[in-house]
């Protein structure tokens, strides 16, 4: 009971960090295609004072799910860290460097700096998301064995399902940048920004969706435990997740951005449990269980205990940061006092 309780609470970690932290990742990318400087600025402008006051808050649920993982299931963590060592060096490299190339392109005068910056930060928040969903993609299909490093150091991560990942990861991220980017412009007045966010929103909701279907024959070739697991056990799951993708296209198309981030947002959350589901009870599969691979009850208990505490404060606060910024800035005169 208390590993299953401690395996819940940790994949909503998982899942806080795909909406939120994934959402500042695809904001990078639209970064990146934004254009030049000129045709380029606004989009950037409301990228910056979206994501600049809560980025680095978003990282808290990340290293929240591997301490966790750490102190409850140590063996999963030590074959995941030893094994895919290259992948996770890559994506703490990219976390470092877009969050530094953020900060610096911010102070930065000279043109040339905020296009050096500018193009780090947009290129770590495109490779960033893809390593993780790669790294996923190898625990899935079951290339990480229990023990050190017993796994293919390079295989583990490059194969056809952690590419499947690696891809989804990306795309997913754009698709919530892009419902939520166009959501602050709405609500901000600025309908001309609103539209060409929820435009970039449509057509990847599109994309992602035709990528998902065409993964199920990789799935099938290469996880095939996997795929026997979202189409059997996790099959309500992946039914209520394309239910909710096909849902937020049609708010999409009819402009209705309030509804939108909540269906959006829902159903890349139904996706990530539809995953844990079809996998349960297996941590690495085929034969890892939680059962296995727990940590002594004395452990978990005192674990769930200590966050119970740290989430009376930890959470109120993230969402009184959350809630502040995503009110509509007073105009000018306010502001002076008139």
């Amino acid at each position: 009971m208390l590993a299953d309780t401690t395996l819940a609470v940790m994949w909503i970690g998982v899942t806080c960090y795909a909406l939120f932290g994934g959402a500042d990742f695809g904001a990078g990318l639209w970064d990146l295609l934004a254009g030049g400087s000129e045709r380029g600025r606004a989009p950037r402008r409301l990228i910056e004072h979206s994501i600049g006051p809560v980025w680095e808050a978003n990282h808290v649920w990340l290293i929240f799910v591997v301490v966790l993982l750490w102190t409850g299931f140590s063996p999963v963590f030590a074959a995941v860290m030893s094994t895919l060592y290259i992948p996770l060096t890559l994506t703490a490299l990219g976390i470092i460097a877009r969050g530094a190339a953020f900060a610096f392109r911010k102070v930065s005068t000279e043109v040339w700096q905020q296009r050096l910056f500018g193009g780090c930060f947009a290129l770590s928040s495109v490779v960033t998301p893809y390593f993780l969903g790669s790294v996923a993609g190898a625990v899935a299909s079951g290339r990480v064995p229990p023990g050190l490093a017993k796994g293919n150091l390079i295989t583990g991560w490059l194969n056809p399902t952690s590419a499947l990942g690696g891809v989804l990861a990306v795309l997913t991220c754009a698709y919530l940048a892009a419902v939520y980017l166009s959501g602050d412009a709405a609500r901000s007045g600025e309908a001309h920004l609103a539209a060409y966010f929820r435009h970039r929103a449509l057509a990847t909701g599109v994309v992602t969706g035709v990528v998902a279907l065409a993964g199920i024959a990789i799935l099938h070739a290469d996880a095939p435990q996997l795929f026997h697991g979202l189409t059997h056990r996790a099959l309500p799951v992946v039914l209520v997740s394309a239910v909710l993708g096909a849902v937020s296209l049609v708010l999409l198309l009819r402009a209705e951005m309030t509804f939108v981030r909540v269906t959006a947002a829902a159903a890349v959350a139904a996706i990530l449990w539809s995953w844990g589901v079809a996998q349960y009870p297996a941590m690495l599969p085929p034969s890892v269980t939680i059962g296995a691979s727990a940590s002594e009850p004395s452990v978990l208990g005192t674990s769930l205990g200590v966050l119970a505490v740290g989430a009376v404060l930890l959470v109120p606060s993230l969402l009184w940061l959350y809630s502040l910024f995503q009110r509509r800035p007073a105009p000018e005169e306010d502001r002076r006092g008139s």
